[in-house]
């Protein structure tokens, strides 16, 4: 083991670029762990010999990745800015395994300065700690699925802001009575009327810039429906149930499982918890004990679970989650409070709904007890 290391080293990376992920994986097998956001991933080293080993971090980036080399005593070896092909990393493999050569240390690979030179420092420090870890088949179907929901998100925010430009456009054509003409002025129906209804002796300009803007919005209006599709379809294949609980459709629910990727790196509802930002942080002065939500975490999968308490919540939402949000608020929590109770909560449903991949079960007896 210890000469298969010596040709291998070990990595760890501060970021999330598949690109190099995929290239020093497919070199040896791995270790990984995650410690505030840093992905750690160390190759074949189950009897490693700190004091012969060089570290070596690497932070990720889009175009280029920063990496810092320590000895086992943290001192800094070499730095060094690479691209982003092929040849940049086996160059970054080569410079390694000529430095720990010079120093007669075994290379150990681990990813802008400071960051790198972070991370080489916890894996010297907590080495023996690290969870293991594997790139899964379901971390790589996460992975598609956030692509898509990212994908879906973008273009609702340039629907969002076409609307808003449209609804200039109409005014100065139509003034006022634009609104009143339609429910929704942005219905499919709607869109194809005023297509349809721009006067004659309207601007030229003005004309053409709300035709562009009335087809675009068409356009999106398909695109978004055909990602929806593509999602859906692309949970049932991977048997994902998630979006069978309530207050969590297929664009919750993508989102979600694209936040979170593989569950099994979680070990309980309280990490899945911590890495969505709802678990509160205590805030303590003497014998007083106070519960604070914190804004740390992964926000756009915190995002999302707000938005399912809130579903949850509404008329046509699930009892058992209104039972316990009543139940909170008459403990003397505020609303924003018991809402952060009940997000914590439908934390422990994901988790065991993905963990097990099980249906949503609504609760039939006891409603008040459901979420104790």
């Amino acid at each position: 083991m210890h000469e298969q290391c010596t040709n291998s080293g070990l990595v760890a990376l501060s970021g999330n670029d598949s690109r190099i992920l995929g290239f020093l994986l497919k070199h040896a097998c791995c270790f990984v762990g995650q410690r505030e956001g840093k992905l750690i991933i160390t190759k074949s080293m189950q009897t490693i010999h700190r004091s012969q080993t060089l570290f070596v971090g690497v932070d990720v980036h889009k175009d280029t990745h920063t990496a810092v080399a320590l000895s086992p005593f943290g001192k800094k070896i070499f730095e060094m800015t690479i691209g982003n092909e092929a040849e940049d990393f086996i160059s970054l493999v080569e410079k390694t395994k000529v430095e720990a050569e010079k120093s007669g240390l075994v290379p150990s690979f681990g990813l802008d300065s400071l960051d790198a030179q972070g991370v080489a420092e916890v894996m010297i420090q907590k080495i023996d700690t690290l969870p293991v870890y594997t790139l899964t088949e379901e971390a790589q179907e996460a992975k598609q699925i956030r692509e898509l929901s990212l994908e879906r998100e973008w273009l609702v925010k340039e629907r969002s802001r076409l609307k808003n430009q449209l609804h200039i456009l109409l005014h100065r054509i139509h003034n006022t009575g634009y609104r009143a003409k339609f429910k929704d002025p942005f219905s499919k129906k709607a869109l194809r009327y005023w297509s349809r209804s721009i006067p004659k002796n309207t601007d030229a300009i003005l004309a053409q810039r709300t035709k562009r803007a009335l087809r675009r919005i068409l356009d999106l209006r398909e695109e978004i429906q055909e990602i929806e599709e593509e999602l859906e379809t692309m949970m049932k294949e991977n048997k994902q149930t998630l979006s069978t609980a309530s207050g969590c459709g297929t664009v919750i629910a993508a989102e979600m499982i694209g936040e979170i990727g593989d569950i099994a790196r979680f070990h309980s509802p309280g990490a899945l918890a911590k890495y969505a930002g709802c678990a509160p942080r205590e805030h303590s002065s003497g014998k007083t004990i106070r519960w604070r939500k914190t804004k740390s975490g992964n926000r756009r999968l915190n995002r999302s679970f707000h938005r399912m308490a809130l579903s949850q919540i509404s008329r046509s939402g699930n009892d058992a989650a209104r039972v316990y949000f009543k139940r909170k608020i008459s403990e003397g929590k505020t609303k924003a409070q018991a809402l952060v109770c009940l997000r914590r909560q439908l934390v422990n449903v994901v988790w065991m709904m993905m963990g097990h991949k099980t249906e949503y079960r609504y609760p039939q007896e006891k409603v008040v007890d459901f979420f104790s």
